[in-house]
């Protein structure tokens, strides 16, 4: 998953900010990423229907789905591919009873939830774990979950986790090994846009080495289950 954030990518003023995301949106999913979850902050319900709706055009002839962060109301009105809840919205059975068959729902959780994690994760698709990792995204001092935790939370859930935080190759290999069924980030997919005109092929080179990393983790974590049977 690719977690949008128009202000890390490298452009003055909202037009141009608007812009690069746009075409961040068409590279990442061209590069072949699964799903791209739009978590753009601070703007009006109209504008922000405008950006998904966009996001979608920019995206069509691929097959990433475009999530949209928190709005089920928005997802629903530009027809998105489903919406990802913070951990403190309503439980994903209530939003699956407003929603059309098909429609993706996610939510966040945190180590502090794993205690009610059977009750948080019902008629949701993921679970998206974090902070796992050190991130310059986060504040300084705010506690990391540690690649522990993410295992804790992988064997308590029926639903798949991706983990989230400080994620970048060598990481994704981690988070595979604890039991991750994929990784999200926002800095580390925003960084190839960083490359010009050679944007697209550094993002599609990253996008194949993070799914590498990703097979090399789960590998291990297989065979090292099989020889505990």
């Amino acid at each position: 998953m690719a977690v949008s954030d128009r202000t890390r990518l490298g452009a003055d003023g909202e037009d141009r900010a608007f812009g690069r995301l746009l075409q961040w949106a068409a590279v990442v999913a061209s590069a072949g990423v699964d799903l791209i979850q739009i978590r753009e902050r601070g703007l009006s319900d109209r504008r922000l229907q405008s950006l998904v709706a966009e996001v979608l055009e920019a995206t069509r002839s691929t097959k990433a789905r475009v999530l949209v962060n928190e709005r089920t109301d928005v997802a629903l009105a530009v027809g998105a591919s489903g919406v990802h809840l913070p951990s403190s919205a309503p439980p994903c059975e209530r939003v699956r009873e407003l929603t059309p068959a098909g429609f993706v729902i996610g939510r966040s959780i945190h180590a502090t939830d794993q205690s009610s994690l059977h009750d948080r994760e019902v008629s949701c698709d993921y679970l998206l774990f974090g902070t796992v990792f050190t991130s310059s995204a986060k504040a300084h001092g705010q506690p990391i979950a540690g690649v522990a935790a993410l295992q804790a939370a992988c064997d308590a859930a029926t639903r798949p986790v991706l983990a989230i935080g400080g994620v970048d190759v060598a990481r994704t290999e981690e988070a595979a090994r604890a039991g991750a069924a994929g990784i999200a980030a926002i800095g580390m997919f925003a960084d190839p846009l960083r490359e010009g005109d050679a944007a697209e092929h550094a993002m599609t080179a990253l996008v194949a080495a993070v799914r590498q990393a990703f097979e090399r983790g789960a590998r291990t974590r297989w065979t090292r289950a099989s020889d505990h049977r």
